[in-house]
């Protein structure tokens, strides 16, 4: 059993939502990258994604594109990250989850990929532009290494990829909540609820739902269906307004706003 699978039961011996906190490593730099993991698990992060600086990250809205200019002008790459992640791991045993184009991975090789990320304490991988299906080589190599892949669905996800994505995740499931970019603006209904059951009756795994969640109100009102909630471009917009003797204490406090409000009955 993984970091990722560990937490989840924890949490739901404890009746607890996750809360999966995004943020952008090199953002400044990587040593302040390895502060702002110890603020979000303070503040009550349960698993930690890592972005990796890309030049076209089609996912992603302005917030989280400028985000990956800071680090790749900090000269932040995926060795540079495993560092970082090794060094955390000498103090940290939080779940932590790499976001990553494919192209930096097929760069830097799929087998090499797998054994630096386990080497170093990488639990599991988001590759969003790389569909469950279509990367059977992937899949294979990171279970062998023990990496969990989280796929994602959307909205417009067809029955077929809901299968297909419930056969080939591991770890939990990531529901896109909008038909979008991150840091878009999220329009709630019951479409969300009814879209994660139907996901629930195929999969056995965790549900974690991102995109749009930008406020403590926002995060009640996704966890009530979910098993988790993702938060990025919120906290990382944070990151790119604070002053640096601010930016700990300001974001410990604005995660702990979001763990509170997911412990909500």
């Amino acid at each position: 059993m993984n970091r990722i699978e560990k937490s989840f039961q924890k949490l739901k011996l404890r009746e607890e939502k996750a809360l999966i906190t995004y943020v952008m490593a090199g953002d400044p730099d990587l040593r302040t990258t390895q502060k702002i993991i110890a603020a979000l698990e303070d503040g009550g992060a349960d698993l930690i994604e890592l972005g990796v600086p890309f030049t076209d990250p089609l996912a992603d809205g302005p917030v989280i594109q400028k985000a990956a200019g800071r680090g790749l002008k900090s000269g932040t790459d995926l060795a540079g990250i495993f560092r970082m992640v090794k060094s955390v791991r000498k103090h940290n045993q939080i779940p932590i989850i790499l976001m990553s184009y494919f192209n930096p991975v097929l760069q830097y090789g799929l087998r090499r990929f797998c054994l630096h990320a386990c080497q170093a304490g990488v639990d599991g991988v988001i590759i969003p532009d790389l569909p469950a299906g279509e990367s059977d080589t992937w899949t294979s190599l990171a279970n062998e290494s023990g990496l969990d892949t989280i796929y994602l669905l959307a909205p417009t996800s067809s029955d077929q990829r809901i299968k297909k994505v419930s056969e080939d995740s591991s770890g939990f499931i990531y529901y896109v909540a909008l038909t979008g970019i991150t840091g878009a603006k999220l329009t709630f209904s019951n479409e969300i609820g009814s879209k994660i059951g139907y996901i629930r009756k195929r999969s056995q795994l965790p549900i974690a739902v991102g995109f749009g969640i930008s406020s403590p109100g926002d995060a009640y009102k996704i966890s009530r269906n979910a098993d988790g909630i993702i938060v990025g471009s919120a906290i990382v917009g944070k990151i790119e307004k604070s002053a640096r003797s601010a930016l700990v204490p300001s974001l410990t406090k604005f995660v702990s706003s979001l763990k509170k409000a997911i412990l909500k009955p």
